[in-house]
């Protein structure tokens, strides 16, 4: 599968799950050391197809496509090192993931719409802070490894989510490419709709294709409230129309107001669901739709009944 024969190209509407994290920390009462909830694929796996299978009846119900996102955000090796796993425990609970999204589309997958699976890459560092960046040869060598797990499993497509800089998106990219895998970039805003490195949206993704040969089939945004960024993304211009999809969180709290916040901010899920409705409008290439922090299925749900389209 190429990033020219993706399913989501063809612009039907296609929704994915939300903030997994926050759900099964906040809502199942499931500890999460370093918000990996990978680990839970050793430990308690029903529970990662409990917190699946709403979503896939959403999707279902609105005839819609679904991206079942892969819960490997943090199942990279430092992430892995900080819970005492070595290379080749994380690379099997890769593969384990992947298969996991295979179990779960067989047995779910809707007859009146395609379900596609993807590898899900989180930062090397913080979700929320860049801190020392990679160059982009450092990042490619650093995600490779996963990646490859990803394609032995036979995941449909990647996708590296919470990205806070270009050279680690690049340096994704050109692993993704290598192993012959389409890629999906997401990019994480501030409230000013700027990336944390203070890189404008536009740059970033100017930057990511220039240095790729425009290897991403597309671009999303994460982990930011559309009041963050739906003033910056320009209706006619090129650049915008890279971005396809978004994986919004509940809350309009800062990164940092999130990072020191104790309870969870859910925001309003019909509110949610407006505010996804009125970017539709302004930017129709936009067609896949998520949740990330502080969102559960309920917010998908209204996310998927205000963006609903025509079958």
């Amino acid at each position: 599968m190429t990033q020219h024969t993706l399913p989501q190209a063809s612009g039907q509407l296609f929704l994915t799950d939300g903030g997994i994290e926050t759900t099964l920390i906040f809502h199942e009462g499931i500890e999460l050391p370093h918000f990996a909830a990978f680990i839970l694929l050793d430990r308690d796996r029903d529970a990662l197809k409990r917190y699946y299978e709403p979503y896939l009846a959403i999707a279902s119900r609105a005839q819609a496509g679904f991206i079942l996102e892969s819960p490997t955000w943090r199942c990279s090796s430092d992430w892995g090192a900080k819970l005492g796993l070595d290379a080749s425990e994380v690379a099997r609970l890769n593969r384990s993931a992947i298969e996991l999204m295979h179990e779960l589309r067989a047995a779910h997958a809707p007859s009146n719409a395609p379900v596609v699976v993807s590898g899900c890459v989180g930062p090397r560092g913080d979700g929320y802070d860049p801190g020392q960046v990679m160059t982009a040869p450092e990042a490619q060598r650093y995600h490779t490894p996963q990646i490859a797990a990803f394609s032995e499993a036979r995941a449909d497509l990647v996708t590296a989510v919470t990205m806070t800089n270009t050279p680690e998106a690049i340096g994704i990219a050109r692993a993704a490419k290598q192993a012959g895998l389409p890629i999906v970039i997401s990019f994480t805003v501030e409230t000013d709709g700027r990336l944390p490195t203070g890189d404008t949206l536009k740059a970033a993704i100017a930057e990511v294709d220039r240095n790729t040969d425009s290897a991403p089939a597309y671009y999303m945004l994460n982990c930011a409230h559309p009041s963050h960024f739906a003033h910056v993304l320009e209706p006619s211009a090129e650049w915008t129309q890279r971005v396809r999809g978004l994986r919004s969180n509940a809350s309009r709290k800062s990164h940092q107001e999130l990072n020191e916040s104790t309870t969870l901010d859910a925001g309003d899920p019909s509110e949610l669901g407006a505010a996804h409705r009125e970017l539709i409008a302004r930017h129709p290439q936009i067609n896949v739709l998520g949740g990330c922090c502080g969102t559960d299925h309920r917010h998908i749900e209204q996310i998927s009944s205000a963006c609903a389209r025509d079958a």
